[in-house]
């Protein structure tokens, strides 16, 4: 179990689960065993030790129905989500103290609808996945017919479809996977915008009247005493959201994530007024995957006010929050946002997320996007640009020799296309030289210097603090 961010379950039979259950029960990775023995009462009393083990089976049958049930109960407990004090500052100096995925999440929420696509993106993400699931016959067929069929109209089709799509959705924005991210980045367009369009059409139909809807799920006992101590607080759902109409259906889902070590039973209780403007939602039951499902989906990244929290069961570890949607005209959440946008300026909206991580400290979360984009087509402009924060990447982490390499990678394209004192090339001059002083590569460093001073003396007033340095 090399891999901390995949999820294992597993069937032994009894004879072998005596060895093998104490040698793998506390890896992290591990989250249920399913015990296929023919001798119910000999098993009975050795696996009440081992919190992880549901049960002794006797068939195959129902340990395939509650493989099913437990992967739903994970998919719903391990949605990303983030808890913003109701103080936080909207200073943009704090921003590096909000937790990642918050930020990451709001910006690529922007940049989806700027995205542009053409099959070539299709083909691309089924070669990938082709390799990733080259073992898994069954998923492999469903990749084939994603290949041959897949149309904008049916995105929420093959989201909810538990297949690679959900699968590999879900894991990418839960680890912050950039890579995976940009590959599907025309399938997350497709979904909001069908969510959207869902959404402008079924307004009028709640005539105006709030409703609520419901969601069941695990959360960490970590993240829940961060949500009881931010009552009035902010909590984003950094995914897209399902929820239901029905509570009784969502309970359930809380009353599964009981036997979890670590985990506390949720019900959310989401009340959603349609009037005002906010993150599209929608009642997905005509374009569901899943046949007459009451569900209603929201788009990525929804962000709701914690209300309040009450027990449902004082015997176990069972609460209900009260959640409430936001306004898009919410100040806490609007200076937060603009805080956000500030600090990832650039020229498109992947180049801004790459500039976020990078100032929020995720330096291998940058390097994974830029190098994705470096493999897609980008032009002369972008690839310089993308070298250049590649160098300032490297050079942040002390990796010198790397950050020249970059830094000169970025100097020969704006070399052949500006003017020869730039002030553009001045700043990459500058940064080389920097390179080369922690280098001790001085007269490199001095000829660099040089190179940035000359263009500064033409271009900069003479008392500017450049000049100075």
């Amino acid at each position: 179990m090399e891999s901390n961010d995949k999820t294992v379950f597993i069937i032994s039979s009894g004879a072998l689960g005596q060895f093998l259950v104490p040698e793998i029960h506390s890896m992290s990775q591990l989250d249920s065993i399913f015990i296929f023995s023919l001798k119910t009462q000999s098993n009975e009393v050795w696996i009440k030790n081992w919190a992880k083990i549901k049960g002794v089976y006797t068939s195959i049958e129902p340990i395939c129905e509650l493989l099913s049930i437990t992967s739903k109960e994970y998919n719903q407990s391990n949605i990303p989500v983030s808890i913003i004090s109701a103080h936080d500052s909207d200073s943009s100096a704090n921003l590096d103290q909000l937790e990642p995925t918050f930020m990451y999440t709001q910006i690529f929420k922007e940049i989806l609808l700027d995205m542009e696509y053409n099959q070539r993106d299709i083909t691309d993400l089924v070669n990938y996945c082709k390799e990733i699931y080259k073992e898994d016959k069954t998923e492999i067929e469903i990749i084939k017919e994603f290949e041959c069929s897949y149309e904008s109209s049916k995105a929420v089709w093959w989201y909810t479809r538990e297949c690679f799509t959900y699968k590999m959705l879900n894991r990418a924005l839960r680890t912050l996977n950039g890579d995976i991210i940009t590959r599907m980045g025309f399938f997350l367009r497709d979904t909001y915008r069908q969510i959207e369009s869902l959404h402008r059409q079924q307004i009028p139909s709640y005539g105006g009247k709030v409703f609520t809807t419901y969601r069941g799920q695990g959360l960490s006992t970590v993240d829940f005493e961060k949500l009881s101590n931010n009552i009035s607080g902010l909590m984003s759902f950094n995914n897209f959201l399902s929820t239901s109409t029905h509570r009784r259906g969502s309970l359930s889902f809380a009353y599964g994530a009981l036997g979890t070590s670590g985990m506390v039973g949720i019900l959310f209780h989401m009340t959603i007024d349609p009037c005002v403007p906010t993150t599209p939602f929608a009642s997905i039951k005509e374009m569901s995957y899943i046949e007459k499902e009451d569900e209603i989906l929201f788009a990525m990244h929804t962000v709701f006010r914690i209300s309040g929290i009450a027990k449902l069961d004082q015997n176990r570890e069972l609460y209900q929050v009260d959640l409430k949607l936001t306004s898009d005209d919410d100040q806490q959440l609007h200076r937060l946002t603009e805080s956000i946008r500030k600090e990832a300026s650039g020229p498109t909206g992947w180049f801004r997320l790459g500039k976020l991580l990078l100032k929020i400290g995720q330096y291998g979360k940058a390097e994974e996007l830029y190098t994705a984009l470096l493999q897609q087509r980008v032009d002369d402009e972008g690839q310089a640009f993308i070298y250049h924060e590649l160098g300032g990447l490297k050079r942040q982490q002390g990796r010198y020799k790397e950050a020249a390499e970059f830094y000169q990678k970025s100097l020969k394209i704006k070399e052949r296309t500006l003017s020869e004192d730039d002030s553009t090339l001045a700043s990459i001059y500058a940064n080389l030289g920097t390179v080369y002083i922690n280098t001790a590569s001085y007269p490199q460093a001095l000829e660099y210097y040089h190179k940035a001073h000359q263009i500064f003396e033409k271009t900069l007033p003479k008392n500017h603090l450049d000049l100075a340095t």
